[in-house]
């Protein structure tokens, strides 16, 4: 029997699409929790530690510049599997245990909207990989949705050179953002939809409403 995932209250995850803003809901959510008197450990991913940054390299980096090979929608899913378990084990439950908040710009929810959505490969083997090399979930997840035109145009106006992922077509992040929804609307519990058409200081002002009203619930202790 596979293990099961262990839902953490203190563990928030930010997710969303391209241009969705989520580099400044991250500051605003990390500058509340500081606020409340609670000590914030900020992390990403892919990425997080020494080597999950290496991995994410291997990951972004546009296909012509690593030579003449492209990498495989499974060897991008088991790639990023990789980084992220030794994220979990080296950074975020290292922290949780500390009695940290984790604030992390994304975690398993892009593997299924990504390479489940966007590439196409089977949620279950996501799910399997999930349970067995993560089993870890956020208490909370944040996810910026917005219109994939319209987040587009900004990261469009922001990144000089997109990385791997940033230059896929529009079709691979319509999927990627119905996923995205649909895990939503699966989890109420876990998920908050945040309207990420509004400005930076309207997406600031839904984010950190949404924390607040988390804390304001009691959640068990661990």
């Amino acid at each position: 029997m596979s293990p099961a995932l262990h839902r953490h209250p203190r563990f928030i995850s930010l997710e969303g699409g391209e241009g969705a803003g989520k580099s400044t809901a991250i500051n605003a959510i990390r500058e509340a929790l500081h606020a409340r008197g609670h000590e914030v450990v900020l992390t990403r991913e892919p990425g997080g530690t020494p080597l999950a940054e290496r991995i994410r390299a291997l990951i972004l980096t546009p296909d012509e510049e690593v030579a003449a090979e492209p990498l495989s929608a499974e060897a991008e899913l088991l790639l990023v599997f990789a980084a992220r378990a030794q994220h979990v084990r080296q950074v975020i439950q290292p922290a949780l245990r500390r009695g940290c908040y984790v604030l992390s710009d994304r975690f398993t929810d892009s593997s299924y909207a990504y390479q489940g959505g966007g590439r196409g490969l089977e949620p279950e083997w996501i799910a399997d990989l999930e349970r067995r090399a993560v089993g870890l979930l956020p208490g909370l997840t944040l996810l910026l949705d917005v219109d994939v035109a319209v987040g587009r145009a900004r990261a469009n106006g922001r990144d000089l050179w997109p990385d791997r992922i940033e230059s896929e077509q529009d079709d691979f992040f319509q999927r990627v953002r119905a996923v995205f929804r649909q895990r939503a609307a699966q989890d109420p519990a876990r998920f908050r939809l945040i309207d990420a058409s509004q400005d930076q200081a309207g997406v600031a002002a839904s984010v950190v409403a949404a924390i607040d009203a988390w804390l304001a619930q009691e959640h068990p202790r661990d």
